[in-house]
């Protein structure tokens, strides 16, 4: 996976900052408690939700389980419909196709639909490096990119303004990278939607190249499709020439008939619809209609390295709907920035230090991003145990990151940072082997008790700075079981 965001401190730092923009907290507040209510209503619609949500994670399992064999299915029908299939191994190789690719077409603008693939491997810096520009035609994408900012949200990228804000960027910036915005722009929704519609329609109507990435892709008929709520993503996928893809080898399922479960979990948990108001789908090239030329870019990335996780591989489940961001917490306080990665709030942070590796400090961070209350986990449509997994990363990083194969065992490499952890772990190990000095240590400790400080030295300070310190008793239980009961516990 590319680079975090560049200058991106650790979350806690990340977090800590932005708990105090006040005016982030209130727009992040009202957007996430309005579609999760929304989304509460709209699945409790269906009584088989539960069989739907089930049924989706068998599909992904199955599918993760095999998915060698459906890759090359997909490539076969792909290529049978007129689409060429390339493969990329990482970030950079991915970035090189699509940029030769744009390159063969001589144009040096393209268009593109809302994709979280794209923006993982940073393809839009890679395009404009080599005098690409990539114009974002999803509304919120579009106001992340000319507000020269980051996308903070899976599913709403510009969560974090509200519509004075984002009247101020179009008033601003427009012009710079088209048709202006209209004089005496206001903040009510439909000018702003008619602002963005006006300036789009430009690139639309000009572009002949279109990268788009995909929700799903059909094993057995080489079908990409993409579900979306404003037809900008239709627009893109018919009216450019050339059409390049770029999607994640785990977006793949086995066949047509199981787009009947996603394409009824997904609107209802992302957008709280029942469907898609725009949901489009092709199968390679046509002469007679769409793109003359289709291109189909499968980035791995990190993903076989976490598909050989048993714990982790549940990530890969993911269909991008943004349910867990919505219910969290801790997103609701820090906002997507914090989590320094396109993925935010327990999705990322649980898939970045997978397809990252927790070398940075950054992604070493992002498995303590959670307070583990579950609520991501009961709202996932494909059943991802994010509190399972991030306490499995946990492990990885005290362990000092991913397991390595030397001949036929497997090494840890130890941990920089816990070695106090580790130390006090063998200590306590040893002394629960030896009755006789674990008793001595729990009667100095209830002797020394009124010494002891009230919160805890060095690193620990912060932890103890909103927790209270338990109180060590007067007494302790052995000693007030012999004195109560007048015999020693079993065993000694």
């Amino acid at each position: 996976m590319s680079g975090t965001f560049v200058g991106m401190p650790a979350f806690p730092k990340a977090a800590h900052e932005a708990v105090g923009n006040t005016t982030l907290r209130a727009n992040l507040r009202h957007a996430t408690h309005t579609i999760r209510d929304k989304r509460a209503k709209a699945v409790a619609e269906l009584d088989d939700w539960a069989l739907l949500r089930e049924a989706g994670k068998q599909i992904k399992d199955h599918t993760l389980r095999h998915l060698d064999t459906y890759l090359v299915q997909l490539e076969e029908a792909v290529t049978a419909a007129g689409g060429v299939v390339h493969w990329a191994a990482d970030a950079d190789e991915a970035n090189r196709i699509v940029t030769r690719l744009v390159k063969e077409t001589g144009e040096s603008e393209v268009v593109k639909v809302k994709s979280m693939a794209t923006q993982e491997i940073g393809l839009n810096e890679a395009l404009e490096a080599e005098g690409i520009h990539a114009y974002e035609t999803d509304l919120a994408e579009l106001i992340v990119q000319l507000g020269h900012d980051r996308p903070s949200h899976i599913l709403v990228p510009a969560i974090h303004r509200n519509r004075g804000e984002i009247r101020d960027i179009f008033t601003k910036e427009m012009g710079a990278w088209g048709r202006p915005a209209p004089e005496g722009l206001t903040d009510t929704p439909a000018e702003l939607a008619e602002a963005a519609r006006l300036h789009l329609r430009e690139k639309f109507l000009r572009a002949k190249v279109g990268i788009s990435g995909a929700n799903f892709m059909v094993a057995e008929t080489g079908t990409l499709v993409v579900v979306e709520s404003e037809g900008n993503g239709r627009m893109c996928l018919t009216l450019p020439e050339t059409l390049i893809s770029v999607v994640g080898i785990e977006k793949i399922v086995p066949t047509w008939r199981d787009l009947e479960v996603f394409l009824q979990t997904l609107p209802r948990s992302s957008t709280a619809e029942r469907m898609n108001p725009y949901t489009s789908m092709w199968t390679g090239t046509s002469d007679s209609d769409g793109p003359q030329t289709f291109h189909l870019v499968l980035i791995d990335n990190g993903r076989t390295d976490t598909l050989a996780d048993e714990v982790g591989r549940q990530a890969l489940r993911c269909i991008r709907c943004s349910a867990c961001l919505n219910v969290c917490p801790v997103y609701e306080r820090a906002g997507g920035h914090a989590y320094g990665s396109v993925y935010p709030g327990p999705i990322g942070a649980i898939l970045s230090p997978q397809l990252r590796g927790t070398a940075s400090e950054i992604d070493a961070s992002l498995p303590y991003a959670s307070s583990l209350c579950g609520a991501c986990y009961e709202v996932c449509p494909v059943a991802i145990d994010i509190p399972e997994v991030l306490v499995h990363l946990r492990e990885r990083v005290v362990q000092g990151g991913p397991a390595t194969r030397q001949g036929n065992r497997v090494v840890l490499k130890p941990a920089k940072g816990h070695a106090a952890e580790r130390a006090a772990m063998r200590a306590a190990g040893w002394a629960f082997v030896h009755p006789g000095a674990l008793r001595a240590g729990q009667r100095l400790a209830s002797r020394t008790r009124r010494f002891h400080p009230r919160t805890l030295p060095g690193p620990g300070r912060a932890w103890s700075a909103t927790r209270d310190l338990p109180q060590v008793p007067a007494e302790p239980f052995r000693d007030w079981w012999q004195r109560t009961h007048g015999t020693k516990e079993s065993g000694k």
